[in-house]
């Protein structure tokens, strides 16, 4: 196994992103593409990790970047000032994402017919937005993701495969959402699970995430499970 990266340039709506790319270098031909969608931060190291632990299970990982290059947040308010523009104006976020999907799809490495999406908070609920735009992709899979619906994909036909791996404790996504999502998936005829693990708060996949008092806490047993839910996910829709 020899893990390569690299960084693309790409521009949505006047703004220059980046993205981070990273694949197994020892396997020859097109192989799956996976977009990881970053948390409230912006792309970080933590991203950065799940793209090239996703290239080590033989696939392409694509860190996609919403917010422009370099630029991240390093404080919950910070953190809100940059993901709030994109809650406001969901059709802006999931213009954002095509144009990221497009970019994956055009990697070198990348077998553009088989290609899926993962994503983490904030990213978590861009991944279900990919979906509920009726994009093509095998499958969507959000780590403690937001569930509300954005109010302009009602009616589309969601192709993709749907995975969501949930916190039952995570104040920002309450049983109430959790129902709501299972009824608006069901309603739009999507082939859909959903995992929850109880006494398990929002972020439990950052192993720096140590905030109960907003909601946020690493969960060891939730993180390696969710993870182990995702690699058997992607094996069945990517197959």
């Amino acid at each position: 196994m020899t893990i390569q990266t690299k960084t693309i340039e790409y521009v949505d709506a006047g703004d220059t992103l980046e993205a981070f790319v990273a694949w197994d270098d020892s396997i020859a031909g097109k192989r799956p593409g996976v977009m990881v969608a970053h948390a409230w931060a912006g792309r970080t190291s933590f991203e950065n990790d799940v793209a090239t632990k996703l290239a080590g299970l033989g696939y392409v990982g694509f860190a996609l970047d919403c917010y422009g290059k370099g630029v991240q947040g390093n404080s919950p308010e910070e953190n809100t000032a940059l993901m709030q523009p994109f809650l406001a104006d969901r059709a802006m976020l999931q213009a954002r994402l095509h144009t990221s999907l497009t970019m994956m799809r055009e990697v070198d490495m990348v077998d553009a017919h088989r290609v899926a999406a993962t994503g983490y908070c904030f990213g978590g609920l861009c991944v279900l937005d990919l979906a509920r735009t009726g994009a093509d992709v095998k499958g969507c899979v959000s780590f403690h993701g937001l569930f509300n619906s954005p109010g302009n994909t009602d009616g589309n036909t969601i192709t993709a495969k749907v995975l969501a791996l949930h916190g039952w404790n995570d104040p920002l996504a309450p049983p109430a959402d959790v129902v709501a999502f299972g009824e608006e998936m069901t309603e739009a005829n999507v082939d859909w699970q959903l995992i929850g693990y109880g006494g398990t708060l929002h972020a439990f996949t950052d192993p720096q995430a140590n905030r109960p008092d907003l909601g946020g806490l690493y969960n060891a047993d939730a993180d390696r499970r969710s993870w182990i839910a995702m690699e058997n996910f992607l094996g069945e829709v990517l197959a």
